[in-house]
């Protein structure tokens, strides 16, 4: 009887969306800071430069997650009502943002040209010209709105609040401070409703474009 041959074993089959998949679970795991080609590497079990057929390098994988993240945003059927769309479009960009949080700084910050990365893009230019800004006002309009939108989002998975949190002892601290106006707020520095803040967050900006149009 023929012994079966023995070699090294068998590399398993890659794709981009394995990679980007084993980004995730590194993500998920450790944080962004922790992706690199080998760690990637190790978590699908194969050598670091047969990833080098699928994607660039780091950013390639960087890219690649935040291009697959944005890929899965569902954007809202547009009404006609400006405030109803661009709220509708804000909350399915951060449901997504934070579908997994770890990797939501990608998300809002990687530079796309792709598709995934232009089409949220798209959504609020079409609003923003149908409520009737010209299309210059429109790219203003949409910088403040994305900067206002990724800076709360940022907020809220990467960092804790501005003088914000869920220890009591903050409050305290915040009494004891001796800074005026800071006692006076305490209660509300202190407290943190992550969607109460996105919410209004999201409502005073909508509020000032519209206004601006109007």
């Amino acid at each position: 009887m023929t012994e079966p041959r023995r070699g090294r074993p068998r590399t398993p089959l890659l794709s981009r969306e394995s990679i980007v998949t084993a980004t995730l679970r590194v993500i998920d795991a450790d944080g962004v800071a922790a992706v690199g080609m080998r760690s990637v590497a190790r978590a699908l079990g194969v050598d670091a430069k047969s990833l080098y057929n699928h994607v660039d390098g780091k950013d390639g994988l960087l890219d690649a997650v935040a291009e697959q993240l944005l890929g899965g945003l569902v954007l809202p059927e547009p009404t006609g009502d400006p405030r109803h769309d661009l709220r509708a479009i804000a909350r399915a960009f951060r449901d997504r943002a934070l579908a997994h949080p770890g990797a939501a700084p990608l998300v809002l910050t990687r530079q796309l040209s792709s598709l995934e990365g232009l089409a949220p893009v798209d959504a609020v230019l079409a609003v923003l010209l149908a409520a009737g800004a010209s299309p210059d006002e429109a790219v203003h309009l949409l910088r403040m709105l994305l900067a206002t939108l990724i800076g709360t989002l940022l907020r809220e998975v990467s960092a804790a609040p501005a003088f914000g949190g869920d220890d009591g002892a903050r409050h305290e601290v915040l009494r004891g401070s001796g800074l005026s106006a800071v006692v006076a707020a305490a209660p509300h520095l202190a407290a943190f409703d992550r969607e109460a803040e996105f919410e209004y967050t999201v409502d005073l900006a909508i509020t000032a474009v519209l206004d601006r149009i109007g």
